[in-house]
């Protein structure tokens, strides 16, 4: 009775130490990839090479919480622990190093692994170890009394933490102010943990410590199929959490919420499960499985209107996500092997992190991780069942199994059948194919996940017309027009896909392109001809359109077309006031700037409304809806940003576009703020 009447007074401090930390944890995990997106192209890869860091660190972390358990007595424990609290706090605030850009383009992963270890690496280290050390430190002061629903309560506040972030912080606070308020929330956790560490340091008498030693080690070591097993299911869940993300990002935009639904429902399993396991209720889940198997076999195969996507992909995660650790809670050990169980837990976080973020880009050349994680969940719940079935049912199950790994492989060769090149690497995986079903006569169509990123008609009397988005009657189209045609052009533009804009070039113009990505060069090179077909002088420069302009000296662009797509989005960094300022820098004084700003989910015109406000320029929104009689023409918005001089000296024919005014109360976005919900259509 004693020992219950002590821990239920010393609950709330260890509460709120675990609390505060996870917090902080899954806080810091949005804002520093936002901090870094810019400097990587926008590309979703950020995110799930984020993930893996972050991963990885959770890993070590639980490897040093299992070291410091099994090896140190707990007043050790504390002395160490509090230490290095305290020289933690000497990396504050967070802030990532800008330097790293320098080798964004040649490195990218490695540069991202290497900008978050510089930048939060020791905290998040720290921040990691709290919930499995609380609960350790608990069990062993309070002989009897089970931690596990400390587990439940990090995952809580980590839920927390990830939907209030895009919700109450990302609208209203700079990274700036973000970083400062992190950093001062980390320094209320330190002194938090030092406190539970003093109250710990009481309670653990020497000869209380004995005691509950030798009482420890009747209790059986788990087995290595046991960690295998713990591995194996943490792993499946994490590797279908980033695979489903970014198969979510890559057809959308790269933007935090869409980071943050997967990853809280993900959470939210973990939360239910080691809350009480009433919560997985197991006969329900397990019925439910085939049928988000069955969902995302729709989705692979038929693609779908992204609403429904999202919430398909939702509702298959949170099934897979608790069936995963609704198994692992079933299997969970006695206490003095919590850090173990914790340990393996990790693990297998960490390997599919790995597998998503660093092994599939590198060895794959489509998104292959998706089907194999499906595929690996159906395995081990056989696994899990086997025992508990009669030989018929074994045998049914078994087929069951071989035949969706059947499905799985089939699908998984429609991700190349059917097409003339696939490659994938760090920014993306794109596609190209030959369409015969046009009457204007068969085109080749470069793709990104299911986004068009180009297109030309391979008949001689077309080839050099320029298509899509980027026709005559497009607002780009337009514009070139509208240029003077009396003397050479210098052109820009931000972003390749297949080169279509290179059909405006003349004799004596300069286009100069700027493309992060060498794998779309390439392809423009080889499977299409704009780009040789030009009459102009083609200056391909790799890299950030951005960084690279950013570091250029004026170029006095007579028209710049920004159209650096990452999903069907313009990544947030190419749209704020600094690169606006950049862009205008080098524009010509009566050039004219050109953004695309298709888009079936988001609105982009108060943002291109309240930049061009900002430098007193005006905006003229052209929009082109599908025209059913044009071949050569799709749905587009670009929007055209020049001095009011120059818009007042365009030709009648463009006196159709519409001018922009600035949203009241429309906050313009900067490097330091975005607000994503504020555009949502």
């Amino acid at each position: 009775m004693a020992a219950t009447a002590n821990s239920s007074e010393s609950m709330p401090l260890f509460a709120v130490t675990v609390f505060l930390s996870a917090f902080l944890l899954f806080q810091i995990q949005p804002m520093v990839a936002k901090m870094i997106l810019p400097w990587f192209g926008g590309s979703s890869s950020v995110w799930s090479t984020c993930m893996v860091f972050f991963q990885a660190e959770l890993l070590l972390g639980y490897f040093y919480v299992h070291w410091l358990h099994e090896t140190l007595a707990p007043r050790r424990q504390t002395l160490v622990h509090v230490a290095l609290l305290l020289a933690s706090l000497a990396t504050l605030p967070v802030a990532a190093d800008p330097s790293w850009t320098e080798t964004a383009q040649a490195h990218p992963t490695l540069s991202v692994l290497g900008v978050l270890a510089f930048a939060v690496g020791l905290p998040y280290l720290l921040l990691s170890t709290t919930g499995p050390l609380m609960q350790a430190w608990y069990a062993r002061a309070f002989a009897g009394v089970m931690p596990y629903r400390l587990y439940a309560l990090s995952n809580l506040a980590s839920m927390l933490a990830l939907l209030s972030y895009p919700v109450l912080v990302e609208p209203f606070l700079e990274l700036r102010g973000q970083s400062w308020t992190w950093s001062a929330g980390y320094a209320a956790f330190v002194a938090a943990c030092a406190a539970t560490a003093w109250w710990t340091w009481r309670l653990v008498s020497a000869e209380r410590e004995t005691v509950h030693g030798a009482g420890a080690t009747d209790v059986p070591r788990p087995s290595w199929r046991d960690c295998l097993l713990w591995a194996g299911l943490a792993m499946t869940a994490s590797t279908l959490l980033l695979a489903m993300t970014r198969h979510l990002t890559q057809d959308v935009a790269p933007v935090p919420f869409l980071w943050v639904l997967p990853l809280s429902l993900y959470l939210l399993s973990f939360i239910l499960c080691f809350d009480a396991p009433r919560y997985y209720v197991r006969p329900l889940f397990l019925a439910a499985l085939p049928f988000a198997f069955f969902g995302m076999d729709a989705m692979l195969d038929e693609g779908m209107d992204v609403a429904a996507m999202i919430a398909l992909i939702s509702a298959a995660l949170f099934v897979f996500c608790m069936v995963c650790h609704g198994e692992l809670v079933r299997r969970k050990p006695h206490p003095r092997h919590l850090t173990l169980f914790y340990l393996m837990l990790s693990l297998g976080g960490a390997l599919g992190g790995m597998f998503v973020g660093l092994v599939a880009p590198a060895v794959f050349n489509a998104y292959f991780e998706l089907p194999i994680g499906l595929f690996l969940c159906a395995l081990l719940v056989t696994i899990v069942l086997w025992r508990e079935l009669k030989p018929v049912w074994r045998i049914l199950l078994l087929v069951a199994l071989c035949g969706y790994g059947w499905r799985l492989a089939d699908v998984s060769r429609e991700f190349v059948d059917g097409y003339r090149v696939v490659v994938r690497n760090f920014y993306s995986q794109l596609r190209v194919s030959e369409r015969h079903d046009d009457p204007a006569g068969p085109k080749r169509v470069m793709v990104h996940g299911r986004i068009n990123h180009g297109e030309q008609f391979l008949a001689p009397e077309h080839r050099r017309t320029p298509a899509t988005y980027y026709c005559h009657e497009s607002g780009v189209g337009r514009a070139l027009f509208a240029l003077p045609q009396d003397r050479p052009l210098k052109l820009g533009m931000l972003g390749l896909g297949t080169g279509t804009l290179a059909a405006y070039g003349r004799s004596g113009d300069e286009m100069r392109i700027y493309e992060i990505n060498e794998q779309v060069l390439d392809l423009a090179r080889s499977e299409f001809t704009y780009l040789s077909d030009s009459p102009a002088r083609i200056v391909p420069v790799l890299g950030d359109g951005r960084l690279m302009l950013e570091r250029e000296p004026d170029q006095g662009f007579d028209l710049l077309a920004i159209d650096a797509f990452s999903g069907d989005s313009i990544p947030a960094h190419l749209l704020t006031l600094e690169s606006m300022r950049i862009y205008l820098r080098h524009l010509r004084p009566d050039g004219i700037l050109a953004v695309h700003i298709t888009n079936r989910y988001l609105d982009l015109r108060p943002v291109m409304a309240a930049a061009a406000q900002h430098y007193g320029k005006t905006a003229l929104l052209y929009e082109l809806e599908n025209v059913d009689d044009n071949d050569f023409c799709s749905r587009s918005d670009w929007v055209l940003i020049m001095s009011p001089e120059r818009a007042r000296a365009l030709p009648l024919v463009m006196n159709d576009g519409e001018e922009l005014k600035a949203k009241p109360g429309f906050r313009p976005w900067t490097d330091s703020f975005s607000n994503l919900f504020s555009v949502i259509r």
